[in-house]
């Protein structure tokens, strides 16, 4: 398959003019992967099952992995659902548009494939103006992934997306850097209190400060559920670079003396090694590591945001440079910290180390 690149700036006059061959292309059954203010989605027309069967091919996805369903409106979840919870108003005028996917009872329009024959379907409506306008010049819901292979890091930029799915979609959209750089929050409504099942761009102190009492399914780690899961990244491990990857976790001296020791073991055996570090952490590392070593700041500890916009270029920037194992600290979970641990602990596969 030909696979058509198309750069919008959308500080430019009728940029918008651009997208009208894409749209044609999710309307007529195709693939396009596309910006959002999370990470690139890979979008396809979610009332078309085959198009939809296209997106999992395209991505090596698992069929029991439920796609989430991106809209242009408010007036479209009324097709998409049964009935709208109560708590739905209040969250979609708080967070929306913007990095939170509501999980609601599904629909009969929206076909079996999206929601992995769950009674729930998960809807988010994007900020992002290249999203916006594609899904409305589209007029259709556009069901949306990562524009990943499964189980990588997700793209942050097109780049990214061109490395991972080149030839196999049909049209992909670069427009610049993702902002936020993890996927949306998927909240549950269905269930009183309401239950995160996936941290990402809108906080767990955001939602409980609309909504008072919300609870936090993922905390860091990996789930082991049996199951068809309600939401993306609950069962599968995701996100993984190429290397094997560790996480260590404890007090920042103890943490960089524990890398360093396990760093110079590895660099003897002759093993390329990758240190993800924060920048109140980078000088705690000898100078000589970084002679032998790959290592890259996620940013500082003090603007959580950099860490999540940072991660998952990080992570390809590794496996660019052929990095065999990875090395990262923790960070705090308050916050939108919770996102990016989660993905580091999903990343590692729940591999981590205890000081």
């Amino acid at each position: 398959m030909k696979t058509q690149i198309i750069k919008i700036d959308t500080s430019t006059s009728n940029w918008d003019k651009q997208l009208d061959q894409a749209a044609e292309v999710l309307r007529s059954g195709g693939l396009v992967a596309f910006p959002t203010e999370t990470v690139y989605g890979l979008g396809a027309n979610a009332l078309d099952e085959e198009a939809v069967k296209s997106i999992y091919r395209a991505k090596g996805r698992p069929s029991d992995n439920p796609l989430i369903v991106h809209i242009a409106d408010t007036a479209a979840v009324k097709d998409l659902t049964d009935s709208i919870p109560g708590t739905a108003q209040a969250l979609m005028d708080a967070f929306w548009p913007g990095p939170l996917t509501l999980v609601m009872p599904r629909s009969s329009l929206v076909p079996d494939i999206v929601t992995a024959c769950l009674d729930t379907v998960a809807v988010r409506m994007p900020s992002h103006p290249i999203a916006s306008a594609l899904i409305k010049k589209a007029g259709v819901p556009v069901a949306a992934p990562s524009a990943n292979s499964s189980g990588r890091p997700s793209p942050t930029l097109a780049r990214h997306v061109i490395e991972d799915m080149m030839g196999k979609i049909d049209v992909i959209i670069d427009g610049g850097n993702a902002e936020v750089g993890v996927e949306s929050t998927v909240l549950d409504i269905t269930v009183d209190p309401p239950v995160i099942l996936r941290p990402g761009g809108v906080t767990l102190e955001q939602l409980r400060h609309v909504l008072g009492n919300v609870i936090s399914d993922q905390t860091p780690g990996i789930s082991d559920m049996a199951g068809t899961p309600k939401s993306p990244g609950m069962k599968y491990r995701h996100y993984s670079p190429k290397a094997t990857m560790l996480l260590i976790q404890g007090d920042p001296e103890k943490v960089a003396a524990e890398i360093s020791k396990r760093a110079g073991l590895y660099h003897k055996e002759g093993t390329a090694v990758g240190i993800l570090v924060t920048d109140e952490t980078a000088g705690l590392y000898e100078s000589s590591l970084y002679s032998y070593c790959k290592i890259l700041s996620l940013g500082s500890r003090k603007e959580p945001k950099t860490l999540a916009a940072n991660l998952f270029r990080c992570l390809r920037e590794f496996d660019e440079k052929g990095v065999e194992v990875i090395m990262a600290e923790t960070t705090d979970i308050r916050g939108i910290g919770q996102a990016v641990m989660n993905r580091l602990m999903k990343a590692a596969g729940g591999n981590i180390v205890k000081l």
